[in-house]
């Protein structure tokens, strides 16, 4: 796969505040790409100069191979962007909202409805059309907010913390549509969340701190550079546990040991196969990576 995004040396800062500090990566056409951190980590900062809202300070922006400096104009065609605050007038209907974004493309007449329709269908809300958008619910009007994203069909799509307050019904019919359009469109998604089961799902995930990258990878590199496996043993007495010597929780009706990695869980297995007769082996998760790569726990966006 090529690079449909590439920032290089990126710099921003606010006064003696330095927000984004010489960042530079690559993402991939198609993948879905995770870019995490707490609020004030230099995510916001870093898509509004992708989407050419804010002056960089330094550095170099390439979206599919055009240059920020020289072309930015296509740039913004070809990116859709789903903020954490909706962008959209309350007092006006739905079809006027998508009608009038629509018009900033170039998308009228027949072309505009055809794809409104397809929107419509896909993101449920066919009977929404007629409605004033300041009388819908949360997850009505963030349907909306992904349709204007998407109505000129983009070939990256912007997601800042699109699932934030959304019940679990919405977030997965939402999620549905954009992993349908990654797979028939080859569609870029382009992540920041507060959601880490949203992160886990990512092809490549950044992490922030300051403005500055504290760590990359897969999931599973992540995982497995930063966090170690659990063992969750049942019908075994805390003395056995403890006899181990590996860090241990009570949890319910079992003990979670921590081990390093899965080499030292099957080392325990062999060395004490009566005590495994019962047990599960789980990796850590992607908040156990955050903390302990930032220090700090990533809930609604706040350090912990």
């Amino acid at each position: 796969m090529e690079n449909i995004i590439e920032i290089n040396h990126l710099s921003k800062s606010f006064g003696e505040v330095k927000a984004v500090q010489d960042l530079s990566f690559r993402v991939k056409e198609g993948e879905l790409f995770a870019f995490l951190g707490i609020n004030g980590a230099g995510k916001s900062t870093t898509i509004n100069i992708m989407c050419a809202q804010l002056t960089k300070d330094e550095g170099e922006v390439v979206i599919d191979g055009h240059s920020l400096d020289k072309d930015s104009d296509f740039i913004k065609n070809e990116i859709g962007v789903v903020f954490q605050d909706s962008l959209l007038d309350s007092a006006l209907s739905v079809y006027d909202n998508l009608q009038s974004r629509a018009s900033l493309y170039g998308i009228f007449g027949e072309d505009f409805k055809k794809r409104l329709y397809e929107l419509a269908k896909i993101l449920d809300f066919e009977d929404l059309l007629k409605r004033t958008l300041g009388k819908l619910s949360g997850g009505q009007r963030r349907r909306i907010d992904v349709a204007r994203a998407l109505i000129h069909k983009p070939k990256i799509l912007i997601l800042d913390e699109p699932t934030t307050g959304l019940d679990p019904r919405t977030r997965k019919m939402l999620w549905n549509v954009i992993d349908d359009l990654r797979k028939s469109e080859n569609m870029t998604v382009f992540l920041t969340t507060h959601y880490m089961e949203e992160a886990s799902e990512a092809d490549y995930i950044i992490i922030l701190d300051s403005g500055k990258i504290c760590a990359e990878g897969t999931p599973l590199e992540l995982k497995n550079a930063h966090t170690g496996d659990f063992i969750t043993l049942y019908n075994v007495s805390e003395e056995k546990i403890k006899a181990l010597g590996f860090p241990y929780e009570a949890i319910r009706d079992a003990y979670r040991i921590s081990v390093p990695n899965t080499a030292s869980a099957t080392e325990l297995i062999l060395k004490h196969p009566e005590l495994f007769s019962d047990y599960e082996i789980t990796k850590g998760k992607m908040d156990d990576v955050f903390l302990s790569v930032t220090g700090k726990s990533l809930v609604g966006g706040a350090e912990r």
